[in-house]
């Protein structure tokens, strides 16, 4: 019913990834039996602190997973991250996403999501913020009993004029 995680990461950032980054999560799962219309559900609180060469970032996320009938699941997460970049003052965005996802077949799940925020960047010769509306939906075939498919397609719009369409697929196996 209850999970902790901690853990650390360094790396060299070659411009692009943190080069230290540091999190913890706290998780609690409670069950309301099948009597109720909703049957469980998992609540966490997780902070990450990300290390950049330039810029710090802590991001705080608390999250939910909501178990309904027939295997549907609904979740949300919030975030909010505190950027601090040199010569600037620091800043919070805010961001948050949510996701349905409910049986089609046997060994098939569905499932549509939205997602919502803004970002600061910062490199040499830019400074700026954008903000981005995410929206997409995805399958999962479960292939055996530890082996599954998943496929997803998001379309994204942001500020500025900007939009883009992704389109991806994993194959998980799980030991």
């Amino acid at each position: 019913r209850d999970a902790l995680t901690a853990g650390f990461a360094a790396a060299r950032d070659q411009g692009v990834i943190p080069k230290g980054e540091a999190f913890f999560e706290y998780g609690h799962g409670m069950n309301f039996g099948k009597a109720h219309f909703v049957r469980g559900m998992e609540v966490s609180y997780g902070q990450r602190w990300l290390w950049f060469d330039a810029a710090r970032v802590l991001t705080l996320t608390p999250s939910m997973v909501v178990y309904l009938p027939r295997d549907w699941t609904w979740q949300v997460s919030l975030s909010m991250a505190r950027s601090r970049f040199p010569g600037l003052p620091a800043g919070w965005r805010p961001s948050g996403v949510t996701r349905l996802t409910f049986p089609l077949h046997r060994r098939v799940y569905g499932n549509v999501f939205y997602a919502v925020g803004t970002e600061d960047y910062a490199r040499t010769d830019q400074l700026g913020r954008f903000s981005a509306r995410t929206y997409g939906g995805g399958l999962r075939i479960a292939v055996r009993q530890r082996q599954e498919l998943t496929f997803y397609v998001a379309y994204q719009d942001r500020s500025q004029s900007r939009r883009q369409t992704s389109i991806g697929f994993s194959y998980a196996i799980r030991f």
